[in-house]
């Protein structure tokens, strides 16, 4: 392991991975951006090429289990700290999937969840997807509840511009995020 400054490089040539750990956040070197604002995510998350883990839980197995949407919440990140967790605050993040996409004439992309995210407090910014590599160029994206139209029925953001229907998205909030808040209910 090699030491400069306050970041910390581990390489693994057999298996082909380079970790780089800064300030008590892990990052496996992939296309997506860097986290801008690392103390929006949960103490303990680690972003890898196709996943999020926060304090040794995977947000891919999360949705195997749990399906979408799905919500985990932990501890947060006291700011300014260097990735140390607050004794008293909470951060979570929901897990959505992407139902449909769609250009429109206001120049964005219109991206449609099946969560409904206007209950909690997103940090948009620092959206993931997860599950597959993507590219890494962004695109000024709106992220929209599927089924919700008019003011407030969404928030603007950037994701790669390459997202599909079908691909999952962690979206970090702060406080706590429950479940019921994001489910949007069915009628039966």
């Amino acid at each position: 392991m090699e030491r400069t400054d306050d970041r910390m490089e581990l390489v693994r040539p057999e298996a082909g991975i380079t970790t780089s750990q800064h300030a008590g956040y892990m990052r496996i070197s992939a296309a997506h951006p860097p986290i801008t604002a690392p103390d929006t995510w949960p103490a303990f998350t680690v972003h890898t090429e196709q996943d999020v883990v926060i304090a040794a839980i995977s947000m891919l197995r999360l949705v195997d289990l749990c399906g979408t949407p799905c919500v985990h919440t932990a501890d947060a990140v006291q700011p300014r700290s260097g990735g140390r967790p607050s004794n008293t605050e909470t951060a979570s993040v929901v897990v959505a999937r992407v139902l449909h996409v769609e250009w429109r004439s206001d120049l964005r992309l219109h991206v449609y969840i099946d969560a409904d995210v206007r209950g909690c407090q997103p940090a948009g910014g620092e959206l993931r997807v997860i599950g597959r590599e993507s590219s890494e160029h962004s695109a000024t994206t709106t992220i929209e509840v599927n089924g919700l139209t008019g003011p407030g029925s969404g928030f603007a953001t950037r994701v790669p511009a390459d997202v599909r229907a079908g691909d999952l998205l962690v979206i970090p909030c702060c406080g706590p995020t429950i479940l019921h808040d994001v489910k949007i209910l069915t009628e039966p």
